[in-house]
């Protein structure tokens, strides 16, 4: 498991290190703690690796904390980011917020509200993550599929429902009609006027959608996953994922992982 980064960022080396070691003591190994003196030394690390979460001081020579804010986002960078400052003026905590800063910290900082402050920042870093991966792994036509749910017939609302619960049995198009109380023909004829796309062709891109959250959000390996979203091999799985997403399940989690950091 690749861990992942905070970044200290204070130009009195007493404050950086003192935040540092409660930071240290805190983690459980999930976390690299990195420090920085600089704005510009901000900007060489996250040149190099990505910053989830940063503390930031306020009032730094050269570069202040809501300039190097600023750099960032227009870097297309967007970390969690904690402000520390031994100013209480109420215009920097305002200017903060509007940078998208979830929490505003006044020197001196006790370990326990520090520590508060970055479980905090860890949630709502989880919370993107959890939103970037939808976006990652959706795909449009299950997505159009979903929306029609509340305009569809009762019985096709209800297949889709077991294909959702059984993704990782094996089942056919009769087997669902029969869930549904239709005759099979019937059945697919409706399906496709309901949801714009065939039985076979709904369920093969669900489960593809469901091998994509389970490939960037687990280290299970690609065998597992297959046997998960329903596929007796790993072969057939690999080759339908290329089908549909162009390149293999391997290829596609070393392709994400490497864009997350």
């Amino acid at each position: 498991m690749v861990s992942k980064n905070i970044l200290i960022v204070d130009d009195e080396p007493r404050t950086r290190q003192g935040l540092q070691r409660t930071l240290e003591s805190w983690n459980n190994g999930e976390y690299t703690i990195l420090t920085a003196e600089s704005g510009e030394d901000v900007l060489r690390v996250a040149a190099e690796r990505k910053i989830h979460i940063l503390l930031s001081d306020i009032r730094m020579p050269e570069m202040t904390g809501l300039q190097l804010l600023k750099k960032l986002k227009e870097n297309g960078m967007a970390p969690v980011v904690i402000v520390i400052s031994a100013y209480s003026e109420f215009e920097y905590a305002q200017q903060a917020l509007k940078l998208g800063v979830v929490n505003y910290l006044l020197k001196p900082i006790g370990k326990k509200k520090l520590i508060e402050a970055v479980e905090d920042a860890v949630k709502i870093m989880e919370k993107q993550e959890r939103a970037g991966l939808i976006e990652k792994v959706v795909d449009k036509k299950i997505v159009d599929a979903s929306t029609k749910m509340d305009s569809t017939k009762d019985t096709i609302r209800k297949a889709m429902i077991y294909i959702e619960r059984n993704l990782k049995e094996e089942f056919t198009l009769k087997d669902v009609a029969a869930h549904v109380h239709l005759n099979p023909s019937y059945f697919s004829v409706l399906f496709k006027e309901q949801v714009d796309l065939n039985f076979s062709e709904y369920v093969t891109r669900r489960r593809i959608q469901r091998s994509k959250e389970l490939v960037l959000s687990t280290t299970l390996p690609i065998n597992e996953i297959a046997e998960e979203v329903g596929y007796k091999t790993a072969k057939y799985f690999i080759k339908i994922f290329k089908e549909i997403e162009g390149m293999t399940p391997s290829a596609y989690r070393k392709t994400e992982n490497e864009r997350a950091f």
